[in-house]
């Protein structure tokens, strides 16, 4: 399995495709299988690069406190060790978080970013309703039960009943490639600190926002006030879909990736 050095630790990763490289950054306890339904189609014209993000399934799991800009550090090592010099970013939720942090961080090594599902944190953000901030801390100690009671109130549709086969291998996965409750926790406090917002604005270059308009874990204003803040950024929502748009509406979210990334 490809591993690479990065930022001290050890980064699990995977590469499909040719062309302009495309790195695809996932959210809290998620991992490079989350970008299932995103990586066969962007891998079509695109180098796709996938990543465990510290804490999270193959990569290295550190218990000691997590940050964003950290982890953002952790994607440029990446980049690093395979030798790429600029990439686009897609990042999801948290991973929205890490990519915002990357582009302030590393402008030179950016070239579009797509924000899925996100926001720019700290006190004036939209919070995360209450009834999801519970299923959030309630973690049982069996990893089926706590992913399944979190999917649940990720869609914006039917898509758990009408996909149930998917669902099932999607758990099966996660199940296999548990994240510790420690690490789990690293990660959520370094989401809790996140707060790009006095500093989003002074990214410049191109930014694509995707947003589903029934989100119940990152609600939809949020995506609204990013748009507000980054000069020239093209907010989309996906009316009828949730947090999960991606798996929810893939063949549109996926063309329209595609689309801005061409450019």
């Amino acid at each position: 399995m490809p591993y690479a050095t990065a930022n001290g630790i050890q980064l699990y990763y995977e590469r499909l495709g040719e062309g302009l490289p495309v790195v695809l950054v996932s959210g809290l306890g998620a991992d490079a299988h989350f970008w299932y339904r995103q990586v066969p189609s962007l891998s079509r014209q695109f180098e796709v690069i996938t990543l465990d993000n510290r804490g999270a399934c193959r990569s290295d799991k550190p218990d000691e406190p997590y940050t964003i800009r950290m982890m953002a550090g952790d994607v440029a090592g990446l980049l690093d060790a395979l030798e790429i010099p600029a990439a686009h970013l897609v990042g999801a939720s948290l991973g929205g978080f890490i990519v915002q942090e990357f582009a302030l961080g590393y402008p030179e090594r950016t070239r579009r970013v797509v924000l899925c599902c996100t926001s720019f944190g700290g006190p004036r953000s939209v919070p995360i309703p209450p009834q999801t901030a519970e299923v959030l801390l309630s973690r049982t100690g069996d990893p089926a039960r706590d992913l399944r009671a979190f999917l649940a109130v990720q869609f914006g549709t039917d898509f758990l009943q009408t996909h149930p086969e998917e669902i099932d291998d999607y758990v099966a996965w996660r199940v296999a490639h548990p994240q510790p409750p420690f690490a789990y926790q690293r990660q959520l406090m370094a989401a809790t600190g996140h707060d790009t917002e006095s500093r989003i604005g002074d990214w410049r270059g191109p930014v694509l926002i995707l947003h589903g308009g029934q989100d119940r874990v990152v609600p939809v204003a949020n995506g609204e006030l990013l748009a507000q803040r980054i000069a020239g950024s093209r907010l989309h929502v996906f009316p009828d879909a949730g947090h999960l748009f991606l798996w929810e509406q893939s063949s549109s979210a996926n063309q329209m990736i595609a689309e801005f990334l061409t450019g």
